[in-house]
């Protein structure tokens, strides 16, 4: 009887420790961060929110995924592929509608926001040899627009339309990442690439020690044409090496976004500790200087996830 008795006592440890494990591996929450290419802004901001989410977040796991950037990033987190990702103000509008021209086949209904945060430059930067100085200068020059259906891309052609020009215009149109323009520039193969970025971004850096280069004037009237989520906006002078002067361009602001699945506890965590731990993310680029909690609520274009609201409540923000 005494074996009997035993035996089942060590089913029930057994059973209880299975059970424990199982909630232990429940409460652990995975957090992806869908980012853009790695010579970009996202790509490190996301790499130190990584970070601080795995050193602050109780029990969390933690990713970091370099992907095509905002369409994409938006399309992933649809799919519950992704738990918080960056996209650009402009591009989070077209997926909630189900633009199919901007490459959303339907609405992304499951999209929740957690915050505002850095605008986006729209950054030109041309050959000092191809003569480009302003936007109308692109007719019939060469000019990389970003990856297909990038957040970047759909910037080009909001521009050039704006500017009274399409693709067809130019003479040639180069559908590349960052990097990748920067180096048939480099190359001579090309006049100018066209960056929607935080101020600073690497590759325009890479670029503007390797060539002389010339960074084009996107004329005020462009932005008033556009209208929301675009502002009028200047790059200053000294951004990059050799240029001396304050150039004209319009931004767009950039939105950390996540999905309905996604637990009111962890997107609390997620909203909470992006805002108190800023000092690591401007280490990480200088672009999340203009992040900042009074602002992250502003031109919001889809619905909060309910634990970033819980956040913002605390705050007094709502």
């Amino acid at each position: 009887m005494n074996r009997i008795l035993k035996r089942a006592a060590i089913a029930a440890i057994a059973s209880t420790s299975i059970a424990l494990s199982f909630a232990s591996a429940k409460a652990d929450e995975f957090i992806n961060v869908l980012t853009g290419g790695t010579s970009g802004v996202y790509y490190p901001l996301g790499v130190a929110l990584s970070k601080i989410y795995g050193d602050k977040i109780e029990g969390a796991r933690t990713q970091v995924q370099a992907t095509k950037a905002s369409v994409e990033n938006l399309n992933l987190l649809q799919q519950g592929r992704g738990e918080i990702a960056f996209a650009l103000g402009d591009s989070v509008k077209l997926a909630w509608e189900g633009d199919t021209e901007a490459g959303f086949k339907a609405p992304l209904d499951k999209l929740r926001g957690i915050a505002a945060i850095y605008p986006n430059y729209i950054q030109i930067m041309a050959s000092k040899e191809s003569g480009i100085t302003t936007v109308a200068d692109l007719q019939g020059k060469s000019l990389s627009v970003g990856a297909p259906k990038s957040g970047t891309e759909l910037n080009a052609r909001a521009i050039l339309s704006a500017a009274g020009m399409s693709y067809d215009d130019l003479g040639k149109t180069e559908y590349l990442p960052f990097a990748e323009s920067v180096e048939l520039m480099k190359n001579r193969q090309l006049d100018a690439t066209l960056q929607s970025a935080g101020l600073g971004v690497s590759s325009f850096k890479d670029l503007a020690t390797s060539l002389d280069v010339q960074m084009v004037a996107v004329p005020e009237e462009i932005a008033g044409k556009l209208g929301a989520p675009y502002i009028a906006a200047t790059v200053p002078a000294g951004t990059y090496q050799g240029q001396d002067s304050d150039v004209p361009t319009v931004a767009v602001v950039n939105f950390l976004v996540t999905h309905s699945e996604v637990s009111d506890e962890t997107a609390y965590q997620m909203t909470k500790q992006l805002f108190e731990n800023l000092p690591a993310l401007v280490a990480a680029h200088k672009a999340a200087e203009q992040i900042r909690v009074e602002d992250a609520l502003k031109g919001m274009p889809v619905p909060l996830h309910p634990g970033a609201e819980r956040y913002y409540k605390e705050k007094g923000l709502l």
